[in-house]
């Protein structure tokens, strides 16, 4: 007879509702937003924090929520890009990655969507080189990367007013 895992109790916020749950210890955070909250926007790709399919954000900042515990998110804000849809200040995200045609499948346009909202939120880097570097880590396995950077770059410049 195989053991049960144990498990704790967890209350997360997640795109500004509260939820308290009961998980595995080992339960990562994209498995609480798939399987538990029914958020499937983070996509489960790689599993080992290689690919950026998985990106959300955590009290604002771009983290890989396939190698996050959700007990580690415990009292932290979490906004998966369900929830930064619904934000006016995403709109000009999702208009470029549409505009640009940002991607061929779509598979990773969420968690570069995410990544880039979050770059924009900081003082973005000045030119497409140093958005790309800031983007290293997120994978398109169609290889779109002339379009997602044309679509990150036409977001920056959409925020900032200038190119």
């Amino acid at each position: 007879m195989a053991s049960e895992s144990p498990r704790a109790r967890v209350q997360l916020n997640v795109n500004g509702q509260a939820w308290t749950l009961e998980v595995e210890h080992r339960a990562t955070l994209l498995d609480v937003l798939r399987e538990d909250l029914g958020l499937t926007g983070a996509k489960r790709a790689c599993d080992r924090g290689e690919c950026g399919a998985c990106t959300v954000l955590v009290d604002g900042k771009a983290v890989l929520a396939c190698i996050l515990l959700a007990l580690q998110v415990r009292g932290r804000a979490v906004m998966t890009v369900e929830g930064l849809a619904e934000r006016p200040d995403f709109v000009p995200v999702l208009d470029a990655f549409v505009r640009e045609d940002g991607g061929q499948c779509g598979f990773c346009i969420p968690g570069f969507a995410v990544a880039t909202y979050a770059l924009l939120q900081d003082e973005s880097p000045a030119d497409e080189t140093a958005l790309r570097w800031e983007l290293v880590g997120h994978i398109c396995r169609c290889n779109a990367y002339d379009r997602i950077m044309r679509a990150v770059v036409a977001a920056k410049e959409s925020v900032s007013g200038a190119p």
